[in-house]
């Protein structure tokens, strides 16, 4: 199992278990949502947030932060920021503020 895999199960069973979230697949992948709407998921050796604003800035000053590209075929998702488990104490945070960016657009 990849660092990010296990972290990312972590951080799910922190937030399904406290009934903040619903585990989900978003394009076959692991996610959390909320009311339907995905904002943490978990893709090969990474952890995904959707973000905006000073949260995406900050995310992606990060080292290695990288846009989430799913499919790979060089079309990145402008909000969502893909981090490896080098950042895993930033975790719960980023999901927090993935969680209220998620809330206010629904």
């Amino acid at each position: 199992m990849s660092e990010a895999l296990a972290e990312y199960e972590k951080l799910a069973k922190k937030l399904t278990t406290a009934e903040l979230a619903e585990a989900g697949q978003m394009f076959g992948k692991a996610c959390l949502k909320i009311n339907g709407k995905a904002f943490v998921a978990q893709h090969k050796d990474t952890v995904v947030f959707k973000l905006s604003g000073d949260a995406h800035t900050k995310a992606m000053a990060l080292a290695g932060a990288v846009l989430w590209d799913p499919s790979g075929k060089g079309r990145p998702m402008k909000e969502w920021v893909a981090l490896t488990s080098v950042h895993s104490k930033k975790f719960s945070s980023l999901a927090a503020l993935a969680s209220e960016y998620v809330q206010s657009i629904i």
